[in-house]
């Protein structure tokens, strides 16, 4: 099955928690996804760099782990072919932790036969996401101050894989 777009996630909303008194473990959400992060650092993390610029959100809002994955794979990108490895360090600062239920429906030929509908729709944990606050910082770069161009294109990149606007802060 395809992904759902993400403005289908977007919304910061209170989750709704199902509470039983017959049977309390149907509460719990079973088999939460793992993230879709593999790295939340990379580049020279010994090295000390005199520029850090970070993207910050304008709004609050969902992100899921696979856009924050392909927002670090775009930013290491740009950076490790025009800087060099050696040279930066990119960090992700906000880690998915909000379980993402969805109450799959049947559709086709006999589907009507089989499908509860909307009874018992608590859904099953299909991803994760973190959820930011405005003026959360969401990733930085330290880089070298003749490389300030490069990293601020990276971020711009970076943030055109987010569902949230957000902007480049130099710290």
């Amino acid at each position: 099955m395809a992904m759902r777009p993400a403005k289908c996630y977007k919304k910061l909303e209170r989750p709704y928690t199902r509470q039983s008194r017959k049977k309390p473990r149907k509460g719990y959400v079973k088999g939460v996804p793992a993230s879709k992060i593999t790295k939340f650092e990379s580049g020279n993390k010994k090295k000390k760099f005199p520029l850090k610029l970070t993207l910050v959100s304008k709004e609050e809002a969902q992100v899921r782990s696979n856009a924050l994955e392909s927002l670090r794979i775009a930013a290491n990108k740009i950076m490790t072919d025009n800087v060099g490895v050696e040279n930066f360090m990119l960090k992700i600062l906000i880690v998915p932790y909000h379980v993402l239920r969805e109450n799959t429906l049947a559709t086709g030929a006999g589907a009507d036969r089989y499908q509860t509908g909307m009874k018992k729709a608590y859904g099953k944990p299909i991803g994760i996401a973190a959820r930011i606050k405005k003026d959360q910082r969401l990733i930085t770069i330290s880089t070298i101050k003749e490389r300030r161009d490069v990293a601020k294109r990276a971020l711009k990149v970076a943030a055109s894989k987010l569902p949230v606007p957000s902007r480049v802060v130099e710290n």
